[in-house]
């Protein structure tokens, strides 16, 4: 729904940049954070509506963040998807197990996006 904050977790800020661009145009406010520990950093100052995760990212990948945002009672409500070039259903079985609502295959089309996002939050 637009005006809802929706979280961009990726660590290419080219593809943050896109992802960004798209979820405006279509009324989102966006957070941006470069990998999971960032994203961590500033779950401190608001909680978002939804993220929109990469799966492979260095420090801390969209698994552990997902782990850490399923073990705190604040955010583990906040619906994620997870951004992926990973075809393996083992991986995506295993993401989710641990709380990912929904995938989205790398790279993708900005009307993909925003249609994946309005599914993940509303």
């Amino acid at each position: 729904m637009p005006g809802q904050t929706i979280m961009l977790v990726d660590d290419s800020a080219s593809i943050r940049a896109l992802m960004r661009m798209a979820l405006e145009q279509a009324g989102y406010r966006v957070v941006e954070a470069c990998d999971g520990q960032d994203a961590i950093d500033r779950l401190v100052d608001s909680t978002p509506d939804g993220i929109v995760c990469d799966l492979t990212m260095p420090r801390l990948d969209g698994l552990g963040f997902l782990r850490y945002l399923r073990h705190h009672p604040s955010l583990r409500r906040v619906p994620l998807m997870l951004l992926t070039t990973e075809s393996r259903q083992q991986v995506k079985d295993q993401a989710r197990v641990q709380g990912a609502q929904a995938f989205l295959n790398k790279p993708c089309r900005p009307g993909d996006l925003v249609a994946a996002v309005q599914r993940l939050v509303h």
